[in-house]
This record gives structure tokens, sequence and C-alpha cells, in this order.
């Protein structure tokens, strides 16, 4: 059966709006133009901590670049519930090291779901440490990653790390596009690859 992660969204944010409560979450973050529309939405409801957790970013200059466009964006935008940023280990290596073996597969096969598992799981770990309510991630709003894998993923470390996963699919509700005018409105470097060097 398919299930509809931005519905289930719905019904999270519909009982925190009635509770007035506003709980801790741990967004991981694959890049500024992503994380736009997903923090416009969710920092009504959310007291929310970016983890930039890329080490799949290639090359060395590209991740520094995406990094700086994060934190600058979070200085910039508006938000009713506080915004902060951490910064993960750029452990390039770790990533090589995970997707050996997977390096032609094609966009969104194996090597992406083990990419996806590597950042998550760290975000999971992060979250549990910090005693946050939620942790979720940016990248199903993008129309190329599958939102299915990704909550999948979410719901494992979830149980894993004893922290709950928020399900997500932000490219509903026109999110990709949405974070596609934000993105012109401040200006952001929006590159044309995902990231990693069998992406480009």
């Amino acid at each position: 059966m398919n299930r509809n992660y931005q519905s289930e969204l719905d019904k999270i944010i519909e009982k925190l709006i009635l509770s007035k409560d506003v709980p801790k979450l741990l967004l991981h973050s694959c890049c500024a133009p992503c994380s736009s529309y997903v923090l416009e939405y969710l920092s009504q409801y959310f007291e929310i901590t970016v983890l930039y957790y890329n080490p799949n970013i290639y090359p060395d200059e590209e991740y520094k670049k995406r990094v700086a466009e994060q934190r600058e964006f979070i200085g910039k935008m508006p938000s009713l519930h506080p915004i902060d940023f951490v910064e993960g280990v750029f452990d390039k290596e770790r990533f090589y090291e995970l997707v050996r073996g997977y390096e032609s597969c094609l966009e969104g096969q194996e090597r992406c779901a083990i990419c996806y598992r590597m950042r998550l799981e760290a975000t999971a770990k992060l979250a549990s440490e910090k005693s946050m309510h939620y942790f979720c991630s940016t990248l199903s709003i993008s129309p190329l990653k599958n939102a299915r894998v990704l909550n999948e993923i979410g719901e494992e470390l979830s149980k894993e790390y004893e922290v709950v996963w928020l399900p997500s699919d932000f490219k509903k509700k026109n999110g990709y596009q949405r974070s596609t005018e934000i993105s012109r409105q401040y200006g952001l470097y929006r590159q044309n690859y995902c990231g990693c060097i069998f992406s480009v």
C-alpha cells in the first residue's frame, strides 16, 4: 500500500497546533536551495537545528561552497522559531568506502540508498545525543529522490536510536516549486548535480 507521507506529516502538525507544543527537530540538509521551503514550512511548528552532513559532495571546493551557502541562508531567513546550524564532519573517505562496488549504479539506485542511510544515521545519532524530539531530512523535496526509501530508512533508524522520525515528502504541496522561488528570491547558488563524483 502506498503511503502518503505528506498526509502523515500534516496530522502531526495538526496535533502540535492544538497542543501549542514547539518540539525540537534535527533537520539534515543537503543544500541551501532544498532547505529553503522546508525551513520556511517547518520553522512555523518546530525549533530547528540544521545539520549539514554531506561527505558525498565532490570536489572539496563544492562542499565548501554549499556549506557556506547553507549557513548564510539560515542567517538571512526570517522564521517564527529559532533555527540553529551544525556542520558535520566532512569524512569523504567514509562515503567512498561505503559505496565501493556501487560506483556504476544509476542515480536513484543502490548507491543512493547507501548514501541516504549514511547521512540519516548521522542525523539520528546526533538527534538522540541532543535529546531532540524529531529528526528528518530535506532530501525528499527533490523530484530525483525516492521518498518511500528515505522514509523507510528514517523509520528503521528511529527504532535504533530511539528518536522519532518525522515523515515527509516535501515535494508535495508544490514544495519543490516553492524552493525554486525562494532560491531566486535570495539568489541562492543552485548546483546542477546531486553532489557526488558519480552524479557529475
